[in-house]
């Protein structure tokens, strides 16, 4: 159920039973010394596919660069700014709206994303109607974020509690020792880890947080901790992507 492996004929069949579409987006960006630079479009990457799979609907292919300027102090890193990406999301949806899809559900893995998206969806409402695209009025978007399920949240509680943190987090390096066993990484880890502070520029951020971490302990994930995170996303996130897409 992958786009970029479908071919054109088959895309207009499947229009015709349906018009959604999940689109998988996250962030290319520093996750600690022992965290993937592509943790976030890792996972939100493969819990779409699990969603595609379960639900027989399309995936887009992932938007791997997010808004993750506060990251950029650190090698490897990438961003867009906010404005970059929401061209990119309303091209996106732009181009998929003229094919006749309707119904865009953004998996998200990145947090940093969140303001930005919603931001595009509204861009683009007023986009498409602008333009004069034929049935703009029924395009509708939204963004599920896998790590803010209640099953997902209440997991990663029980297994780390306050040791789960805000970015580099436990869980979400689980997933990617899921998905990826071959690329599990070690690192000495500091204690104590730094939490609490604000969020302001990248100078900043790596100033307040020096090796990436904001109250996580990654060194807790197990790859079988990954499995049970994944499995409850998709479930979860295939009964709001249902609902979503039932909804007037």
């Amino acid at each position: 159920m992958l786009l970029h492996l479908c071919t054109w004929p088959e895309v207009e069949t499947y229009l015709q039973r349906s018009r959604g579409i999940l689109l998988p987006i996250g962030s290319t960006e520093q996750h600690g010394p022992t965290g993937l630079i592509g943790t976030d479009a890792i996972c939100a990457e493969a819990i779409a596919k699990g969603v595609g799979e379960a639900t027989e609907t399309l995936v887009a292919p992932t938007i791997n660069v997010g808004m993750a300027l506060h990251h950029m102090a650190f090698p490897g890193s990438m961003s867009l700014k906010p404005s970059t990406l929401i061209l990119v999301i309303r091209d996106t949806v732009t181009s998929l709206a003229k094919a006749g899809f309707r119904k865009f559900f953004f998996i998200n893995g990145h947090g940093g994303n969140v303001a930005t998206l919603k931001a595009a969806f509204a861009e683009t409402y007023a986009y498409l109607g602008e333009m004069g695209l034929a049935g703009a009025e029924d395009v509708q978007c939204t963004v599920c974020n896998w790590y803010m399920g209640g099953g997902v949240y209440r997991l990663a509680k029980e297994l780390y509690g306050d040791q789960e943190g805000s970015h580099a987090t436990p869980s979400e390096v689980a997933v990617t020792q899921f998905i990826y066993p071959e690329a599990i990484k070690t690192a000495p880890l500091s204690e104590p880890v730094a939490k609490g502070h604000r969020i302001y520029g990248a100078i900043d951020f790596r100033r307040r947080y020096p090796d990436g971490r904001m109250g996580s302990n990654p060194a807790l994930a197990t790859p079988e901790h990954g499995q049970q995170f994944y499995e409850l996303a998709v479930k979860e996130i295939t009964q709001d992507y249902l609902a979503f897409l039932q909804a007037e």
